[in-house]
């Protein structure tokens, strides 16, 4: 992607363009799967741990970027569609890890089965992960 265009995506979700962010932005749209913050520090040697962190949330705040929990308790990152924005995240698919290379993706085409909870209940957010072997594992 272009310059010009990865600036048109920070400037439209009103973040200020550094060079930091315009990398980190440009990793995440060259790479399938999810990326942790430990992907980014292998990746940008230059930038510091905390300049990493602050880039990581100012995606997520913005609607840039998506948490993807896993049960290794490190966090990873997914991009965010169109649809979301600093108000409201939509991420309604499933993500699958694989348990030979162990990255995790989102199937954005496969949509979450409609959780029910007790009356009373609210919830702000479902997460499903899927585990098994990736296509270029298999």
């Amino acid at each position: 992607m272009s310059q010009e265009n990865l600036k048109s995506i920070l400037k439209s979700h009103e973040l200020r363009i550094t060079d930091c962010r315009l990398d980190v932005m440009q990793f995440f749209l060259n790479e399938k799967g999810a990326l942790s913050q430990g992907d980014l520090e292998n990746q940008f040697t230059q930038y510091d741990r905390v300049t990493l962190y602050r880039t990581l949330n100012s995606f997520l705040d913005s609607g840039i970027l998506h948490k993807i929990p896993n049960e290794t308790g490190t966090a990873t990152y997914g991009l965010c569609h169109d649809t979301c924005s600093p108000d409201h995240h939509e991420h309604n698919h499933i993500h699958f890890k694989c348990n030979s290379c162990g990255q995790i993706e989102c199937l954005d085409e496969k949509v979450v089965p409609k959780v029910t909870v007790p009356t009373g209940y609210k919830i702000d957010g479902v997460n499903m992960i899927v585990d098994g072997i990736c296509a270029t594992c298999a």
